[in-house]
């Protein structure tokens, strides 16, 4: 065979390996926002139009093809949080990290599932990110309230329960980008500060780790002390 035939032959080759690849995420993220990440692989190899072997070859277990097909989530919620840190004000870098992560939460409605799944407490590795992940977000909301923006009564858990909210809006009204953008800012109006005319009902034990997988879903930890 001629170089240049060998040459183009490998270059379809790798085109058509990415093809696969793109089907194949592109393929998971649906399953997985209308059956769960638990969903089988055999489903996702069916929508993607690819063997169960290849699918395999390519993710050898479920939690490998989760991570990439959200990679693109996970690094933009990484980088608001990164970003909200560094933000000299910290209710604007608050309030961008909220609606950014729920504007995951609206484009994918696998995500929410998938960033309680990506930072699971199997192995100490992924216990640690996710301990960092919620010690960052404590120091933020204690940067906010020192600054006199978010309501001194806020609790870390409120976050938890607001994103479940939305989640919720999300999955019952996946067309309904109004009522979503409308939800979210009435939760950010009323975790100002200039909001708290009234004391709050004791905060709820829910953390990001007990969030049910799904809206709807029993299957998630409960919150400790329920």
């Amino acid at each position: 065979m001629p170089e240049s035939s060998r040459i183009a032959k490998q270059d379809h080759l790798r085109a058509d390996a990415r093809r696969n690849l793109q089907r194949i995420l592109s393929a998971a993220r649906a399953v997985f926002a209308e059956h769960g990440i638990d969903a089988p692989m055999a489903t996702v190899a069916r929508r993607a139009g690819v063997g169960v072997a290849t699918l395999y070859r390519r993710f050898p277990t479920r939690d490998d093809l989760v991570r990439a097909a959200f990679a693109h989530q996970m690094d933009t919620c990484a980088q608001t949080l990164a970003e909200a840190l560094a933000d000299p004000d910290p209710w604007q870098g608050f309030q961008r990290l909220v609606e950014t992560v729920c504007e995951l939460q609206r484009e994918e409605r696998g995500f929410p599932a998938a960033f309680l799944a990506a930072f699971p407490d199997s192995t100490q590795a992924h216990a640690d990110v996710r301990e960092r992940i919620e010690r960052e977000l404590v120091t933020l909301i204690r940067r906010a309230q020192a600054a006199g923006t978010l309501r001194a009564d806020f609790h870390p858990s409120d976050l938890a329960v607001g994103l479940l909210a939305h989640c919720s809006l999300v999955t019952a009204l996946p067309g309904d980008s109004a009522a979503s953008r409308r939800l979210v800012a009435y939760l950010l109006q009323s975790f100002r500060a200039d909001a708290a005319h009234e004391p709050l009902p004791t905060p709820s034990t829910l953390s990001l780790r007990d969030l049910p997988l799904a809206a709807g879903d029993t299957r998630g930890h409960r919150p400790s002390g329920s």
